[in-house]
C-alpha cells in the first residue's frame, strides 16, 4: 500500500514538472518572440523583418556553433581525464619479489592442505650412478711427441689435418 501510494506521488509530482516546463517554456517564447501581424505591412517592411530575422538567425547560429564547440571540448577534456583515472588505478608498484627454496613436501602442503600426508623425496627414486674411472678408459701413449711433430709436418701431415677438418663438415 504505501509503494503504490509512492508511486502515485511520484507520477503526480512528474506530471506537475512537465506542466510547470511547458508554462516556462511558453513565458520564454513569448518574452524573445513576440507575435508579429504581418497584414497590415508593405512589402518593404517585410523585407526588413525578414533581414532582422535573417541577422536574429545568424547571431543564434553563432552562439549555438560556439556552445557546441565547448561542449565537444569539455566532453574531450572529460574523457581524457577518465582515461587518466582509470591509467592512475591500473597503476601500483610491484614489490620486489625473492626467490624463496622451498621443498616439494612444503609445495603439497601449500597446495593440499592437511591432505598430504606422504612425504616426498625425490632423490630417492633416482638411480644411482657410479663415477666411472675416465683416466682408465683413455689409453696412455708412451710416444715420443717428437713423431708426432714429424709425421704433421710436410704435406702428409697437412692432408690429414685438411681431412680432419672437413670431414665433421660432411
Amino acid at each position: 500500500m504505501l509503494k503504490s501510494l509512492m508511486v502515485a506521488k511520484a507520477k503526480e509530482e512528474l506530471e506537475h514538472e512537465i506542466h510547470e516546463k511547458e508554462r516556462e517554456k511558453h513565458k520564454y517564447l513569448a518574452e524573445r518572440a513576440p507575435s508579429v501581424n504581418l497584414n497590415h505591412m508593405s512589402v518593404a517592411q517585410l523585407q526588413d523583418l525578414c533581414k532582422q530575422l535573417h541577422d536574429k538567425i545568424d547571431l543564434v547560429d553563432e552562439e549555438r556553433y560556439d556552445i557546441e564547440a565547448k561542449v565537444l571540448l569539455n566532453t574531450r577534456e572529460i574523457q581524457d581525464l577518465s582515461i587518466k583515472v582509470l591509467d592512475l588505478r591500473g597503476k601500483f608498484k610491484r614489490p620486489a619479489l625473492r626467490r624463496v627454496r622451498v621443498s616439494a613436501d612444503a609445495i603439497l602442503r601449500s597446495l593440499l592442505g592437511s591432505k598430504h600426508k606422504v612425504s616426498m623425496d625425490l632423490r630417492a627414486n633416482l638411480k644411482s650412478v657410479k663415477k666411472e674411472d675416465t683416466e682408465k678408459k683413455r689409453p696412455v701413449e708412451d710416444s715420443d711427441w717428437r713423431k708426432n711433430v714429424e709425421a704433421m709436418s710436410g704435406m702428409e701431415g697437412r692432408k690429414k689435418m685438411f681431412d680432419a677438418a672437413k670431414a665433421p663438415a660432411q
